[in-house]
């Protein structure tokens, strides 16, 4: 995996060099690159070798294999997300990038799973943000090197396709686990709800949360067919309870169990050897935030750290990557 962190002028060559690249950082960074094989999210958080890392003077990039035999972007709105999978080459994957709080970041997250082809190819990439000291005038934005369109209510995504001798696949890192807690069920799908219904009886889910002194660094999470899922909590405001991914109402849930040593509970579960294996990763800013990783080792790992991470579909608080391996 060929993952940087690079200025403006290295990524630059890079792109005229004809490279398929995948890049995160500042939005007035990115505005400086030429058009080529490139999409981009904002964010000024990453994962680099050497430890966590903020810095809005550097790009973050991950370098796609050369042995891809092609590539097509597609950029995506409401209207026409639901092909993203369909849109994919036979044999390979697709990276997808799309701004944080927006209809398409709605949307995808609400509806994904009755897409025509969900999950039947690899699909991986992150929700963009922000500086989260500028919040209140920074808006989220990813960018289509081949036009140079700056977006925030769209998704872009490279489809690449790989030799007949490789195959890829996605990978998810979750550190977290149900607790012995109430189950929770929600009376509709949504990123935001004021109630919750607890063993089957209705009640206030704020009050629920403050109640049960339960903190919002622990995640909802679901058991889908063995598959741990989590949905984050973003805030409490005005009685209303905001995730940062949605709740569907025909799912139970139920609070994770604490984490002690986020950094401890990540390493456990890295494969050995894996990470020579990574074409692309991808982690949660609030495992940046809640493990304090910056400037702390990051597991071998490297790549944007995210508001939302995709893996097949929008997961929270975990870490995502890809891998190629040689098919025998």
């Amino acid at each position: 995996m060929k993952t940087q962190i690079r200025s403006v002028g290295q990524v630059s060559a890079l792109i005229k060099a004809g490279k398929t690249l995948l890049i995160a950082g500042d939005e007035k960074l990115i505005k400086l690159l030429p058009k080529g094989d490139w999409i981009a999210g904002t964010i000024p958080y990453f994962m680099d070798y050497k430890g966590g890392t903020f810095s809005e003077s550097e790009l973050f990039i991950t370098e796609l294999p050369r042995f891809i035999t092609a590539t097509k972007h597609q950029v995506y709105n409401n209207e026409n997300i639901h092909r993203v999978y369909g849109d994919a080459f036979n044999h390979g994957f697709s990276i997808i990038i799309m701004p944080s709080g927006s209809d398409i970041h709605s949307a995808f997250a609400l509806n994904c799973g009755k897409y025509h082809g969900f999950a039947n190819k690899p699909l991986v990439g992150w929700v963009s943000g922000i500086n989260l000291d500028k919040a209140e005038y920074t808006t989220p934005k990813v960018f289509d090197g081949k036009t140079g369109d700056e977006l925030t209510d769209e998704a872009v995504v490279i489809h690449a396709s790989l030799p007949t001798n490789k195959i890829a696949y996605v990978d998810i890192i979750n550190i977290f686990e149900q607790g012995d807690t109430d189950e929770l069920t929600f009376p509709v799908d949504g990123f935001l709800t004021k109630d919750v219904i607890v063993n089957g009886k209705r009640k206030k889910f704020a009050k629920y949360l403050e109640s049960n002194k339960i903190s919002l660094k622990q995640p909802l999470v679901t058991d889908s067919f063995g598959t741990i899922f989590n949905t984050s909590f973003q805030k409490i405001e005005n009685n209303k309870v905001y995730f940062y991914a949605p709740v569907f109402s025909n799912t139970v849930y139920k609070i994770a169990k604490p984490i002690k040593d986020y950094v401890f509970e990540f390493f456990k579960q890295i494969p050995i050897g894996v990470s020579r294996k990574v074409v692309f990763s991808c982690n949660c800013i609030l495992n940046y935030l809640y493990a304090e990783l910056e400037g702390r080792p990051t597991f071998g790992f490297a790549g944007p750290v995210t508001f939302g991470e995709i893996g097949y579909r929008l997961l929270n608080q975990t870490m995502v990557y890809l891998t190629i391996e040689d098919i025998d």
